[in-house]
């Protein structure tokens, strides 16, 4: 049974590593071209699509169960002041690790709620594994570019996103053994993130996404969101 849990996190976590794989062999092996330009740009609004549709089909609706209006309220304020700051200070230093803090405010909350649901709901669990998967794709792709501008170097990103793929296990175990039995603590965990993840959303990630003068980029955040949907209804 556990290592079932193991095997559904490990996946979902895989894809970290495999996304900033993609990244590498994209940016280092296509010659630069306005396609080039346009797909990387769309990917980004993809990712951007799908973690908004994490955020409003999963995060904030599993807190909103279990949650009053006041501890929703307060976690979801928590949660975009603390990254306000957090991008604050980013921001000072000229770093570009919005995409990434997004891409771990939903990965580490969802892998825990996998592990807290797994005992219950094994087949919501394996489902739940791969809609996390598939989100961790285009987000890790995008985080991989923002790191290496920001001055990481291909072999520490690379390093850094294998180390992260394994977030997915040690989230899923701790929910799985520390908050099945408390599911306000996760509730409120999930609605922290949700600030988090609107804050830099809207600050950081979508405006950095837009391309003049091009129509089709943003239709990615809408078929990014189009996944969300359909990962959400096959749960």
């Amino acid at each position: 049974m556990l290592f079932k849990l193991i095997l559904y996190s490990g996946f979902a976590g895989a894809t970290v590593f495999i996304g900033g794989l993609l990244a590498n062999l994209f940016n280092h092996h296509v010659k630069d071209s306005p396609v080039k330009y346009e797909i990387t740009h769309t990917l980004m609004t993809f990712g951007a699509g799908i973690i908004l549709s994490a955020l409003a089909l999963v995060l904030v609706p599993k807190g909103m169960e279990e949650l009053s209006v006041w501890g929703v309220t307060g976690s979801f304020l928590l949660g975009a002041i603390v990254f306000m700051a957090i991008d604050y200070q980013l921001a000072k230093s000229g770093g570009q690790q919005a995409t990434l803090l997004a891409m771990l405010m939903d990965f580490i909350p969802e892998s825990i709620a996998l592990g807290a649901v797994f005992a219950i709901e094994p087949q919501m669990a394996a489902l739940l594994a791969v809609f996390i998967g598939l989100q961790n794709l285009p987000e890790s792709f995008n985080s991989f570019r923002d790191l290496v501008q920001s001055g990481f170097s291909v072999k520490k990103t690379l390093a850094i996103f294998f180390v992260l793929s394994f977030f997915g296990i040690l989230s899923a175990l701790t929910g799985h053994f520390l908050l099945s039995a408390h599911p306000d603590l996760t509730a409120h965990l999930m609605t922290f993130a949700s600030g988090g993840i609107l804050y830099l959303l809207i600050q950081d990630i979508i405006p950095e996404s837009k391309l003049a003068k091009n129509y089709l980029t943003p239709l990615g955040a809408t078929l990014g969101f189009l996944v969300g949907i359909l990962g959400e209804m096959l749960l």
